[in-house]
């Protein structure tokens, strides 16, 4: 069943054609306009302080992505989050991160799978959320063993496991096209093998140039499940080896947005728009003139691929000024500093983006 499911993918996504557009009016289909939290991660800012930040900035929505962002489980203060958001008229999105247990990403020492998906479902209850965002993994499971399909069955047996509590909850599972390790017709193998009453998607816009996969397929392939997004640009350009991609603030990369937008409004009318801005890191090389490329990718359908070469040939390297953040050894706090500014100020002229040009967000207008 996973395997035909996989094989099946979303061919008639391939009539979209990709072109600009205008933005719509804001009146047509309102998008509440957030981020998530790790676009400010270096501040190590906990849930109270994020959510007077989203507030000072006139957002609408905000992802707590991480369980780490608050100071505590207690229902005392869980419910003070909750009340908080909604005296400063704020939706959360609850989060929290790699579910799967056969994943390389998975933190081996803690409580059993279960256990830690429950517990982001019940925080996620106690803030007022109806998502979570998770995730399975990371790039590093498509190669060896166990593998990408047995990550994957894994991952639809643990959701299956939590079904009952997920659905008396009322908190959905929004599961991420995470860091390569799916394609969107993964994840929505996923989804709908588990059931789509109580799993959803975060749909990721950046994430997709890991797995060659234009944006705007992840988009048309995951949007009957969407209810929360992580959006990021991203520069992407043919090399002499196949294509590289680089993260970036939005309007600075390769992604017609415009038009991103305008199919979001239409196909995810009820979904929020975080931003989930990540700068601060180097291109990634994606190497697909190479053989040994594709063991990672072997069903990939050549529309998919084709949508992803076009992308590369129409976009151009980021020639812009970045603080890079992962480098090895201990950082001074000059470089802290930095990154904390540089976060800060792509996230703001991203959301200054999204409202201006992109048209969208409610509580800005006043």
């Amino acid at each position: 069943m996973l395997r035909r499911s996989l094989l099946t993918g979303t061919a008639a996504g391939a009539a979209l054609a990709a072109g600009r557009a205008e933005a719509a009016p804001a009146e047509d289909v309102p998008v509440r306009l957030g981020f998530d939290t790790y676009s400010v991660r270096a501040f190590r800012w906990k849930a109270p302080r994020l959510l007077d930040y989203a507030a000072g900035l006139k957002l609408d929505t905000i992802q707590i992505s991480s369980m780490g962002d608050y100071e505590s489980f207690d229902p005392a203060y869980l419910q003070k989050i909750k009340d908080q958001a909604a005296r400063l008229n704020i939706h959360i999105d609850a989060g929290m991160g790699c579910i799967c247990p056969l994943s390389k990403s998975y933190a081996k020492d803690g409580p059993p799978a279960r256990d830690r998906l429950l517990q982001g479902l019940r925080t996620a209850k106690a803030v007022g959320a109806t998502a979570m965002r998770c995730y399975q993994g990371a790039g590093a499971d498509r190669l060896g063993e166990p593998g990408i399909e047995a990550c994957m069955d894994a991952t639809i047996q643990l959701f299956r496991s939590v079904k009952s509590e997920t659905q008396d909850l009322g908190v959905k599972i929004a599961l991420e096209n995470h860091s390569g390790d799916m394609q969107a017709r993964e994840v929505k193998t996923i989804i709908e093998e588990a059931g789509p009453d109580y799993v959803a998607a975060c749909l990721d816009t950046g994430n997709p140039m890991w797995v060659v996969e234009d944006p705007f397929v992840a988009l048309e392939t995951l949007a009957p499940y969407v209810m929360t997004t992580h959006v990021r640009d991203s520069a992407v350009f043919e090399t002499a080896r196949g294509a590289a991609a680089q993260w970036v603030a939005l309007g600075d990369g390769s992604v017609d947005f415009v038009k991103f937008v305008a199919d979001f409004r239409r196909l995810c009318p009820k979904s929020s728009m975080q931003l989930e801005v990540i700068t601060g890191r180097p291109p990634t090389e994606l190497p697909y003139l190479e053989p040994g490329f594709w063991k990672a990718f072997p069903r990939t359908p050549a529309w998919e691929f084709a949508r992803f070469v076009a992308l590369a040939k129409s976009g151009h390297p980021y020639m812009g000024a970045m603080v890079i953040e992962d480098v090895p050894g201990k950082r001074p706090q000059v470089m802290t500093d930095a990154l904390q500014e540089q976060q800060r100020i792509d996230l703001e002229r991203s959301l200054e983006y999204a409202k201006k040009k992109l048209n969208v967000g409610v509580n800005w207008r006043g």
